[in-house]
């Protein structure tokens, strides 16, 4: 560890972030599920296979264009849990409510939760509540955790791409974080930025039943397409190629993302999901994810090869070729 204090960049979805994972968590807890560093677990149980998934959501402030901590904490674990290959089912949800809190936010955020629970087709089966004191919770900071049933012969890794493979990506990228540092500074955009928060588990299933030999999803959030694709190059020993002007951005994400110094590619998303499959199964899968729910601007990005292994670089609309380095550090905390 580069430093003995948890710092903010700790939880930026960087090498730092990283760092902490595999140098704190994985070694204090060393179970070999965890060591796959999926996002969602694949479990046996007797007669049945289960993913299952926890993520914790401290986005700041908690109402952002298109949508809120709510929608956010039930589209991400539901998200993470589709990643697997499973069909989510059920959700828990924890609360840390700070006193004063208005109890008419409170309840914007459930209504927020409900509909993105059903819209996703998951129920919220249970939860906890607990109330810190004025100055210590920020308003509201929300724990869900997912369960979904893996179907027979689907086993899913950052572990598993391999040479020749090729990498789609279902949409737009830093819609997310951009929303969210424009509402947190006040900014002003002539055009209305978004979050692209949604729930993708029907996009997931919809590709997995047009490309069987699917070998990993991911969902681009902290630390956006960088820190993902590297972490996939990382597991898998492989490089990655991505072709700079295949990947969508919309312009005003682009122009925003320019104005404030940030790496679009590094810039979170919570709506969109990374594949990684057989070129022979490409243009099947990205035509189902062209017709699923959030795939319409879906795109073929990049390529798999088998060296540098644990390198990705992106092929610039110059014809250069750059290394796409994970986050180093916090380009902006509280993004989820």
């Amino acid at each position: 560890m580069r430093s003995d204090r948890i710092l903010l960049a700790h939880g930026s979805g960087g090498t730092m972030m990283k760092e902490l994972i595999e140098e704190v968590f994985v070694a204090g807890f060393g179970d070999e599920v965890l060591l796959r560093m999926d996002d969602a677990a694949a479990l046996d149980f007797p007669g049945s296979r289960l993913a299952f998934s926890t993520d914790t959501y401290v986005v700041h402030p908690l109402f952002f264009p298109g949508g809120d901590i709510g929608k956010l904490a039930v589209c991400g674990t539901v998200n993470d849990v589709a990643t697997s290959g499973a069909r989510p089912l059920y959700l828990s949800v924890g609360f840390v409510l700070e006193e004063g809190m208005p109890v008419e936010d409170l309840r914007r955020i459930l209504v927020s939760m409900h509909d993105a629970a059903a819209e996703a087709g998951v129920r919220i089966v249970t939860g906890d509540t607990k109330v810190v004191e004025r100055g210590h919770g920020d308003g509201c900071y929300i724990n869900t955790a997912g369960v979904g049933v893996l179907p027979d012969g689907v086993d899913l890794s950052g572990s598993h791409c391999k040479p020749g493979d090729v990498v789609l990506l279902s949409g737009t990228l830093g819609d997310h974080g951009i929303a969210i540092v424009s509402t947190r500074e006040g900014l002003e955009f002539s055009t209305d930025i978004r979050t692209d928060a949604a729930p993708l588990a029907a996009l997931v299933s919809a590709v997995l039943e047009a490309a069987p030999d699917v070998r990993c999803f991911r969902d681009p959030t902290r630390g956006g397409l960088a820190s993902t694709l590297n972490e996939l190059a990382g597991a898998s020993g492989v490089s990655i190629t991505v072709e700079e002007t295949a990947v969508p951005v919309n312009d005003q994400v682009r122009g925003a993302s320019e104005m404030l110094g940030y790496d679009v590619f590094q810039v979170a998303n919570e709506g969109k999901m990374v594949a990684i499959l057989p070129p022979e199964q490409a243009e099947a899968a990205l035509a189902a994810m062209k017709g699923a729910p959030y795939g319409a601007e879906a795109a073929i990005i990049g390529v798999v090869a088998e060296a540098p292994a644990g390198k990705v670089y992106v092929r610039t609309a110059f014809g250069a070729t750059r290394i796409m380095d994970m986050l180093v550090g916090e380009q902006l905390p509280r993004i989820c």
